[in-house]
């Protein structure tokens, strides 16, 4: 007869696929009720690191590795790169913008600096630590990024997370302090963004998955042609950069250098990859969506409002166009 405990361990393990549950079910509720005594079964649950540890079983089995079920390869596969893209981008992302913060308070007298200076210092001891903490974690995307890719993912989910905790703060200003400038469409965008690439980073390269490679070049290399184009889209255009312009940038002639390289190869890691920057494009897109609407009422320069405008079409065309290459691609195989 089935006790009340055997049966809420059985609904938990429906967390599991199911192919994995029709091999090893059994064999897991044996494993749990060895040493519990069957008379008190029935007053008994499962234990909140049971369930934890089953909820990061289901994780791992639906990401997996090359040799586990197809479906489940190709979706690990998919979050693996799109963890990898995305880490990479707001660690370039990062990088730039306070090396050019730096440039520009150091190169222009002691008026910049102080004004640099100032948004660190005169509102208080706290204060101040949160606009440090906020200026400085974000920098560790490039310490997630590399570590990822050394193989020391322990390193690499803490320093994802620590990353991505100052996107939360646009949002919860607001409900602290009511001359917090708000914008609760773009801060939600960057941390839907920040938080999607750290929980793939962390869910996805996890214990049993191969070791992180990005296809098309060496790390290193990559993260210095990312910081080139980021940068040098800033100077050059420096009337059209706002927040979202770099990045963005970034990521369309990475996307069409992919496209032009990479589809023709036709293998399952060159079609979850272009799935995996469609992912990444419609965040992106969002985020410039959102960078961009609350200035459409307000009297713009030409040259800000047409290449926000042309950036904004671009995201979304070769982001449609990555969803239907890798879509068919994948289906091909």
């Amino acid at each position: 007869m089935t006790t009340l405990l055997e049966a809420r361990y059985r609904r938990v393990l429906r967390l599991l696929p199911a192919s994995y549950l029709r091999a090893r079910e059994e064999e897991m509720v044996e494993t749990y009720l060895w040493d519990v005594d069957r008379e008190t079964q029935d007053q008994s649950r499962p234990t909140l690191g049971e369930v934890a540890s089953v909820a990061a079983l289901a994780v791992r089995t639906r990401l997996a590795a090359a040799d586990g079920p197809r479906p489940y390869a190709q979706l690990g596969s998919a979050a693996r790169l799109f963890a990898l893209f995305a880490v990479l981008l707001q660690a370039a992302s990062s990088v730039v913008d306070r090396a050019l913060e730096l440039t520009w308070a150091s190169t222009g007298g002691v008026t910049r600096l102080e004004m640099f200076l100032s948004g660190f210092t005169g509102r208080g001891l706290p204060a101040g630590i949160l606009t440090v903490a906020t200026w400085l974690l974000p920098l560790l995307w490039a310490a997630g990024y590399f570590a990822v890719l050394h193989d020391r993912r322990r390193l690499a989910r803490l320093s994802v997370l620590l990353a991505a905790l100052p996107t939360l703060w646009p949002l919860l200003a607001p409900l602290t302090d009511a001359a917090a400038p708000s914008d609760p469409a773009y801060a939600a965008a960057c941390a839907l963004l920040a938080w999607l690439a750290a929980l793939a980073l962390c869910a996805a390269h996890h214990r049993d998955a191969p070791r992180a490679a990005l296809p098309g070049g060496a790390p290193g290399l990559l993260f210095l042609g990312c910081c080139v184009v980021m940068g040098g889209s800033v100077v050059l255009l420096p009337i059209a950069a706002d927040s979202a312009w770099a990045p963005a940038t970034a990521f369309l002639l990475g996307g069409v250098g992919w496209l032009l390289t990479r589809v023709r190869r036709g293998d399952q890691n060159t079609a979850c990859g272009t799935l995996a920057l469609a992912a990444l494009g419609l965040l992106i897109l969002a985020v410039r969506v959102t960078a961009l609407y609350p200035w459409l009422d307000v009297p713009l320069p030409g040259a800000f409002l047409g290449g926000a405008l042309v950036q904004t079409t671009g995201l979304a065309l070769l982001t449609l166009t990555l969803t239907l290459v890798g879509r068919r691609a994948l289906l091909s195989r």
